[in-house]
């Protein structure tokens, strides 16, 4: 009973925080707090200081404003534009025909960003119009870009694996291995319900534009070779042990300001305006990270994640049944609270949990990102979804509405995981296991 009183009180305080509008990290450190002042004996202030310290200084940290600012500098380029040109000839002949331009393009684009948001904004706004201007239906053109924007949570360089890794001190390189094969086998899954419903409905009519040669769609590739390298440099650098994560991240930022070069694209402005920007979301997640650690060195001091381990363990759960609570957790969660917020907030009372139940944390790492990634369009703080309103003018209901069909496939691949957990750990076990 004490422990649930704890949990009554940690998240009374959170909620009045965050309901009277205190940013998600200083109301984490107001949460730890009072949670330090009211059941310690150490000084609070004293103990924040040295957390937030702790926290702040991590190596592995620096991989997430890298990554970041790699992605703000390629959102200010004509890489959408570029990546609609060499894609469209490809996906033309296949089964729903140019909407899985916003799947594979998101695919791509989230290989070099880590953001659900940069990746939504980059492919949509050349997706956008050029799918409306063929007739395709509208709220396939919405809950697939809503959908697949998301990509850039799963597949490498991700921001929330980063943070998930630095919270539970795993191998950030082997969680991005690990989100290589579900990212895509989660591309696949929407693009076989595009193939599906364009089959189906009676309102999938597009126009189509006139067939191109073999030569010509070769021709149109080029556009994607820059991108791609890029790709390559970034992903291929870490698998192959050539760099860490966070000098892969020197790479890519190195290799995206040469593409935007080469474009033509990289003025003085958008340079600041990348830096600005990579600034200003790096910090929030900091603030975010800082408010997190000294959350869990609080509940540390009152027992309560190894309480509520030990009585979740008493309960005996078994392993499905442990992950389809904490599903319905998260999805709850991410109804009110943001991906990295969610992961962090909650990581100190989860990993006891996880550990105890012998499951393995890379490849829970995989599943909590698919569940975060539900988060993105599950209103009312689905980001991807207000991302979406500001593009398209549309209603955030219909929005929902379009992407409710992406958000079951995500639920589906879920139990993929569980009953295939080779997809996510067989990428890092043969990468421990090359020679060198």
């Amino acid at each position: 009973m004490a422990h649930l009183e704890l949990i009554g009180l940690f998240l009374f305080v959170l909620f009045l925080l965050l309901g009277t509008g205190v940013w998600v990290g200083l109301a984490l450190l107001g949460v730890a707090f009072v949670g330090m002042e009211l059941f310690t004996s150490r000084p609070a202030g004293d103990a924040m200081i040295t957390t937030i310290w702790t926290a702040s200084s991590s190596w592995s940290l620096t991989a997430l404003p890298l990554f970041i600012w790699m992605g703000e500098i390629l959102s200010r380029t004509r890489l959408s534009e570029d990546m609609f040109k060499g894609l469209s000839p490809w996906m033309a002949g296949l089964p729903g025909g140019l909407m899985h331009t916003n799947i594979v393009g998101c695919t791509v684009f989230a290989a070099v960003s880590g953001s659900s948001a940069a990746t939504l904004t980059t492919v949509g706004k050349m997706s956008i119009p050029e799918l409306r201007r063929r007739d395709y239906p509208e709220h396939m053109i919405i809950g697939t870009l809503a959908g697949a924007a998301t990509l850039g949570l799963m597949i490498p360089p991700s921001l929330t694996l980063i943070v998930y890794g630095v919270t539970i001190n795993e191998s950030i390189t082997e969680l991005f291995m690990a989100g290589v094969v579900p990212g895509l086998v989660l591309a696949a899954m929407f693009m076989g319900y595009v193939a599906a419903y364009s089959r189906v409905s009676r309102r999938y009519n597009p126009r189509h534009d006139p067939p191109m040669s073999l030569r010509e769609k070769l021709g149109r590739s080029r556009f994607l070779i820059p991108l791609l390298l890029l790709v390559v440099l970034v992903i291929g650098s870490m698998y192959l042990g050539i760099a860490t994560a966070t000098e892969a991240a020197a790479f890519g930022v190195i290799g995206s300001l040469a593409l935007a070069a080469g474009q033509r694209s990289l003025t003085w402005r958008a340079f600041a305006d990348s830096l600005m920007g990579a600034t200003r979301t790096s910090a929030m997640i900091a603030l975010i990270l800082a408010g997190a650690a000294f959350l869990s060195l609080s509940m540390g001091f009152t027992g309560l994640p190894r309480g509520l381990a030990d009585w979740i363990n008493s309960l005996g759960l078994s392993r499905f049944e442990l992950l389809m609570a904490l599903l319905v957790f998260y999805i709850v969660l991410g109804c009110f609270l943001d991906g990295i917020s969610s992961v962090v907030l909650t990581m100190a009372v989860v990993e006891p949990m996880i550990r105890q139940a012998g499951i393995d944390l890379v490849w829970f790492g995989i599943f909590i990102v698919v569940v975060v990634e539900m988060a993105q369009i599950t209103p009312p703080i689905g980001f991807n979804l207000f991302v979406l309103q500001g593009m398209t003018s549309h209603e955030m209901n219909y929005i929902a509405k379009a992407a409710l069909p992406m958000f079951a496939i995500m639920v589906v691949m879920v139990f993929v995981l569980i009953a295939f957990p080779e997809l996510a750990t067989w990428l890092p076990a043969t990468a421990r296991q090359a020679p060198g």
